[in-house]
């Protein structure tokens, strides 16, 4: 699957109407986060069933902001709407395969728990 380009246009519709979204936020000035980027394409096309994106902190700073993205490269794990990791700094392709995998089978019941308890709030 090719890698979406995340932008403040489509950001929230890919992260609500997608289970499992890996979002790479990086700069074109960044080299770390450059060298980056093929090793994140290449995730992406070894796991079809996940959203890999990337946000340029240059042109969409607002996203950044709002995860207070204080580093880059940084990347940002959301299962089921929930931010379930961020990892900042420069990553390889074994270590992102790890995170991957560890993501891929955390059990998300306090993430629905949380939602049904806030949900209960907001119905009162």
């Amino acid at each position: 699957m090719a890698v979406l380009q995340l932008t403040k246009e489509n950001f929230k519709d890919t992260i609500v109407n997608n289970p499992f979204v890996i979002v790479d936020f990086w700069a074109p000035w960044c080299e770390p986060c450059v060298a980056f980027t093929p090793v994140f394409e290449a995730a992406a096309e070894k796991n079809p069933d996940i959203v890999f994106g990337m946000v340029n902190t240059e042109a969409d700073p607002e996203i950044s902001e709002y995860f207070e993205i204080k580093q880059i490269p940084g990347i940002l794990f959301v299962r089921e709407q929930a931010a379930i990791h961020a990892q900042v700094g420069e990553i390889g392709a074994p270590a992102l395969d790890k995170i991957i995998e560890w993501a891929r089978t955390r059990d998300m019941t306090a993430v629905h728990e949380h939602y049904a308890q806030e949900a209960a709030k907001t119905n009162q």
